[in-house]
């Protein structure tokens, strides 16, 4: 028996090594399993920090965005407006001249005129006066039509000159075109 029991208890051992190894192995799991569990916990809060300030980033570009677009709005006539001023002086100048002759009127309007087209020059402003072309929808707003005025479809009279800025139609001229 002693013997039985001597063998019973070397069987004993292995098993109680390999119980314990066990044990071992679902505790070194475990302790595995939960450092991955915290270092994916960790990367997904850094992922949402991460995520919050692209997000805060683009909230503040589309913001500054805005605001350059409103002070472009409010702006953007400030040059055109500037030289404007000075064609405003020399009406305003015209208007005090004590002189009652015509020419000196005359003068000062075309001095005046200069001024202007010297601005619309400066800003792209374009005169469009078709006379003689052949009718432009795009660029031309016919008043009326006119019967054995020349050859048809093409521009008689120009009532009003037209416009255009960077050649985008501001105004179009009104004209009379040949029947």
């Amino acid at each position: 028996m002693t013997q039985n029991t001597s063998e019973n208890n070397s069987e004993d051992i292995p098993q109680n090594t390999t119980s314990e190894a066990a044990n071992e192995s679902v505790v070194t799991e475990e302790a595995s399993a939960e450092l991955q569990i915290a270092d994916l916990q960790a990367q997904l809060a850094e992922a949402k920090a991460s995520v919050l300030y692209v997000k805060a980033e683009g909230e503040n570009i589309r913001r500054r965005a805005m605001e350059d677009i409103d002070k472009a709005r409010k702006f953007a006539l400030e040059k055109f407006s500037n030289q404007l001023l000075a064609v405003k002086d020399s009406l305003d100048a015209a208007v005090l001249i004590e002189a009652t002759d015509v020419q000196s009127y005359k003068d000062g309007i075309e001095i005046t005129i200069k001024q202007l087209a010297s601005v619309f020059e400066k800003f792209n402003i374009a005169e469009v006066n078709p006379l003689g072309e052949k009718f432009d929808p795009n660029k031309h707003q016919a008043i009326s039509m006119l019967e054995g005025a020349g050859e048809p479809n093409t521009v008689t009279t120009v009532l009003q000159k037209g416009y255009t800025l960077n050649e985008r139609v501001l105004r179009p001229a009104l004209v009379m075109v040949a029947k």
